[in-house]
């Protein structure tokens, strides 16, 4: 079973989902919350596999309450799965930055959200490439030219990293440097490893900040 906490400020929205996802078999509702104070103690009563949170709460919004789930070592098997209702909304990418898995728009499909949650919970980043980039080029900022952030990498990762920050999938990287996809995921492992990121859209956040790549608008 997926064990999920609800982080909402609607009671309507979190009886909704909590009626969805109870539906489907292999997903439990373990708690839910109204604000993001709440939302945190509860994911560390029940420890659950996956949140589904609302940024735009009030007192301690989804972003801090993000923030707080992400940098706590006895939560880092939970995974946070943003929920919002404007599909390039500066708070997503800062919880992305923060942490999260994800985002979801508030008028998915009811098979998109089950299928978000089990992709969340198998530990992938929730973002269509193209996504991931037009939503970081509206609201990074590069802090230098990053050769200090980048020295742990090799030439090759480097440029495994700049097309991934460019969204190509893994069989389009391949293809591109004449490599496996075998070898390009292992590349991607080192890569993450080495820069300490969580999944594939803090690898192009961090792309974008270093200025190893950078927006269109520059």
């Amino acid at each position: 079973m997926i064990r999920i906490v609800l982080a909402d400020d609607q009671p309507l929205v979190r009886a909704g989902l909590r009626a969805l996802l109870e539906s489907t078999s292999d997903m439990e509702v373990v708690a839910a919350a109204a604000d993001g104070e709440e939302a945190v103690s509860v994911v560390r009563s029940s420890l659950p596999d996956v949140v589904l949170m609302d940024i735009r709460m009030p007192g301690t919004d989804g972003l801090e309450a993000t923030r707080r789930i992400r940098a706590d070592p006895e939560l880092a098997g939970t995974r946070v799965l943003i929920l919002t209702t404007f599909e390039f909304d500066q708070y997503v990418f800062e919880a992305l930055r923060a942490g999260a898995s994800g985002f979801l728009v508030k008028n998915i499909e009811p098979d998109h959200l089950r299928q978000a949650v089990r992709a969340t919970m198998r530990g992938e980043s929730l973002l269509a490439p193209n996504v991931t980039r037009r939503l970081i080029e509206r609201f990074v900022r590069p802090a230098g030219d990053g050769a200090e952030g980048l020295s742990a990498l090799t030439d090759r990762e480097r440029d495994v990293l700049a097309l991934v920050a460019e969204g190509l999938s893994n069989a389009e990287i391949a293809e591109r440097l004449f490599l496996s996809p075998a070898t390009v995921k292992t590349h991607l492992h080192r890569i993450m490893t080495k820069l300490d990121a969580r999944d594939r859209a803090q690898l192009v956040i961090q792309a974008y900040e270093v200025g190893l790549v950078r927006p269109r608008w520059l």
